[in-house]
């Protein structure tokens, strides 16, 4: 197993996110629409419709290249223009992955305060614990997210050639954390 990496199925995914919906409305933040960040985000929102039952617009982000090296800075390739309306005086859910560097995530929510929604909150998947590259704005108040882990390439499903294989090594590392008295997910 390798230790840089740290494997996640869908129903690890499934099971955060749900566990994520818990968290958000015991909070008392009851969001009016959801906005994914493509393209990790796409799905994580989409199960997340599932237990808040809301509205879910999709933007692109970009930072990475097609050499999968950063660029110097995110850039948007698919935009919600049409929709802005949708936004304004809205209380907003931003859903992502993972908050590695946080310079999408803050990217993102600098274009979404242009529309003046009452609030945005943000979920992700796992949180890097690791100083960020950016701070998010004054405005964020609310921040989720299903796991912290430390500087690992996080590997997901969306992204598996071969989706058994990827469950099984996302076992294997599972039964490695419990051998080691670790418990991921509850």
């Amino acid at each position: 197993m390798d230790d840089n990496k740290f494997y996640v199925s869908y129903n690890s995914v499934h099971k955060l996110v749900k566990h994520l919906s818990e968290q958000l409305l015991e909070s008392g933040y009851d969001p009016e629409v959801i906005v994914a960040i493509g393209s990790g985000g796409f799905i994580p929102a989409r199960i997340m419709k599932t237990f808040i039952n809301r509205p879910i617009y999709a933007v692109g982000i970009s930072y990475y290249g097609i050499d999968k090296k950063h660029k110097d800075h995110p850039t948007k390739i698919q935009w919600i223009d049409e929709v802005q309306s949708q936004l304004v005086g809205k209380k907003v859910l931003l859903i992502d992955e993972v908050d590695d560097t946080r310079a999408t995530l803050a990217y993102c929510i600098g274009e979404l305060l242009k529309y003046k929604p009452e609030e945005i909150a943000v979920l992700v998947l796992h949180n890097k614990t690791k100083e960020k590259d950016v701070d998010f704005p004054v405005e964020i108040k609310r921040y989720f997210a299903g796991m912290e882990l430390a500087d690992v390439w996080i590997k997901y499903p969306w992204d598996a050639e071969d989706i058994e294989d990827h469950t099984q090594k996302e076992l294997e590392m599972l039964q490695a954390f419990a051998k080691e008295g670790k418990e991921l997910y509850q």
